[in-house]
């Protein structure tokens, strides 16, 4: 499990349940749309830990965050988008190439079995 920096105060988290870990395969991503709006892309890692982040490539516009390729710079575990290969760290949201810009990261917790995100 892998909590993610920018926690909101307590009483400010709305967690959802997005699926069961058991179904996340490592190494790949799957979107996800929560709250009937905001579509999140979620990736288990070889590892084990998940991370989440907003599905939206900031380059292309397109909902494919999910369809990316996973990776590693040094120690940062990173997805590399399918449209234009812009890499991003899953930690922070930072594209490693071009730090100003970001995808929005949102924190993860297990229970019970199941990959909860908070909005």
């Amino acid at each position: 499990m892998t909590l993610l920096a920018g926690r909101a105060p307590q009483a400010l988290m709305w967690w959802s349940t997005i699926c069961r870990y058991a179904d996340l395969v490592p190494e790949r991503g799957v979107a996800a749309l929560v709250r009937g709006r905001h579509q999140v892309a979620v990736f288990r890692l070889a590892d084990g830990r998940v991370h989440c982040v907003e599905n939206r490539d900031p380059y292309s516009g397109a909902q494919v965050l999910s369809r990316g390729i996973i990776g590693t710079r040094g120690d940062r575990p990173t997805v590399a988008s399918p449209m234009f290969k812009q890499v991003f760290d899953l930690t922070t949201g930072e594209a490693i190439d071009e730090p100003v810009v970001r995808v929005r990261v949102h924190q993860v917790r297990l229970r019970d079995g199941l990959v909860e995100i908070c909005l």
